[in-house]
């Protein structure tokens, strides 16, 4: 095989690690910029609050800054704002994945990242004009996001040889796990010290800056890139050959039929149904049940998140070990490893719901279920390249699609259940997220391929005449 070390691949794999870093950055930092936007008085649950656990007392007294402008949302009013993203989410996934395998995922990720950025920088102005503004950049910061991901699943589909797929996937997609590790404290920081319009200002200013090196760098396909040495385009080039489809026409309706397509509609589903329960309501629960100051709560908020970084970087190189040098097939690794990253983290989150006040062992347990989470990335989360390469993206943009509803539903579902935010109400919270996960673990298991389907292939018209 070709070295990897500065090839084509791995820059590609590398630049989008820190696209989707940026991606992640952007899309988080409001919910910790929210809890400063908003008038204190605000949330009159704050005295229900009190006896449940003991307020945590800080030592380093900072003069903290307060020129932040402050507004008054109702905490149903919050839920809109945190959900609203999600309904420009959902609109671009199915486009994206057809758009990215007719022109080519790097404009439309390029673009879809600047779009993005630009919102963001412009988010401080749409919070002074009104809340319906803010509703509005939001959804139009989840138009441009929504392409990302099945414009890279696209680009991987001619670039990643097969036995090599989980492991530039895992580097590409674990940058959005380390952009919520790096913005959600750094967010907590910047309102701490400075004042929350700079959270938006400074990581839309890199995410502008990222989409020049992009543009610059990156290509299409093998083929078409200028620095790409004649080795490692032919090691691509071969190792894909029997794999992907000529036909100019999408076969909607074999893709809708397909049962291995619904397993990983069905596990992705679930498992955001978890992550976005915690990644919006974490930074809540922390506050109004554990009792942590902002600044305590980013670093803890983001533990989580850094655990489930390590272990996609390391299970995608275990999952191409075992497929490569054990032989394990590929649906064995892709069903085992969605069974640890979807039962492993309901066990431990239906625990965290259990232990009280002993505030170590919560972020000890939620870090603990979101890091096994991490192994789904080299699961369900690319198995749409193991069953039809040649439309990889639009089968992330379906799956992704039922994926983005527990986004719009989850976070608003929660908020109503913890109206008086006791211990009991979120324990409830918990518990649905963890049955909705096991369920989906199960359907995957008992459903899913891990081999490439008739009708994802160049020929499959010719059998079927």
């Amino acid at each position: 095989s070709v070295p990897a070390c500065c090839s084509a691949r791995y820059n590609l794999a590398l630049l989008a690690f820190f696209g989707f870093f940026l991606l992640y950055a952007l899309r988080v930092n409001l919910s910790v910029a929210l809890v400063d936007m908003v008038e204190p008085n605000t949330s009159l649950a704050k005295n229900t609050t009190s006896n449940v656990c003991p307020e945590h007392s800080s030592t380093i007294n900072v003069p903290r800054n307060t020129t932040g402008e402050k507004y008054s949302w109702d905490a149903d009013t919050q839920g809109w704002i945190l959900g609203s993203f999600f309904y420009g989410y959902i609109i671009t996934q199915i486009p994206g994945g057809y758009l990215a395998s007719k022109m080519g995922g790097k404009l439309l990720l390029g673009f879809g990242i600047f779009g993005t950025s630009l919102f963001t920088l412009l988010t401080p102005l749409a919070a002074n004009l009104g809340v319906g503004y803010l509703i509005a950049v939001r959804a139009l910061e989840g138009l441009g996001e929504g392409v990302t991901f099945p414009a890279m699943h696209s680009m991987w589909s001619s670039w990643a040889p097969p036995l090599e797929r989980s492991k530039l996937l895992s580097i590409s997609y674990a940058g959005a796990q380390l952009g919520t590790v790096v913005s959600l404290p750094l967010s907590g920081l910047i309102c701490y010290y400075m004042n929350w319009v700079y959270v938006f200002y400074i990581f839309g200013a890199l995410g502008v800056l990222w989409f020049f090196f992009w543009m610059w760098l990156v290509s299409d396909t093998p083929e078409t890139h200028r620095s790409i040495s004649h080795a490692e385009r032919e090691y691509i080039l071969s190792s894909l050959k029997d794999q992907l489809s000529t036909q100019k026409s999408v076969p909607w309706r074999p893709i809708l039929e397909s049962l291995p397509l619904w397993a990983i509609v069905v596990a992705h589903f679930s498992y955001n149904w978890t992550f976005y329960t915690l990644l919006t309501l974490l930074p809540t629960y922390m506050k109004e049940i554990l009792r942590f100051d902002a600044q305590e709560n980013g670093f803890l908020s983001a533990l989580p998140y850094f655990g489930c970084w390590l272990c996609i970087i390391l299970s995608g190189q275990i999952a191409d070990y075992l497929r490569e040098k054990q032989n394990l097939s590929t649906v064995r690794v892709r069903k085992c490893f969605t069974l640890i990253g979807m039962i492993g983290p309901a066990v431990f989150l239906v625990a965290a719901g259990f232990i009280g006040c002993n505030y170590a062992l919560a972020v000890a347990f939620v870090t603990i279920s979101t890091t096994l989470g991490g192994f789904c990335t080299s699961g369900y989360s690319i198995n749409h390249l193991d069953i039809a390469p040649s439309y990889a993206g639009i089968l992330l943009g379906i799956t992704n699609s039922f994926a983005t509803i527990p986004g719009m539903v989850g976070p608003v579902i929660a908020k109503n259940l913890t109206h008086n935010n006791t211990v009991g109400e979120w324990q409830t919270v918990f518990y649905i997220a963890a049955s909705i996960n096991v369920f989906g673990a199960i359907f995957f298991a008992l459903f899913a391929s891990g081999e490439v389907q008739d009708w994802a292939v160049s020929g499959y018209h010719l059998h079927r005449n």
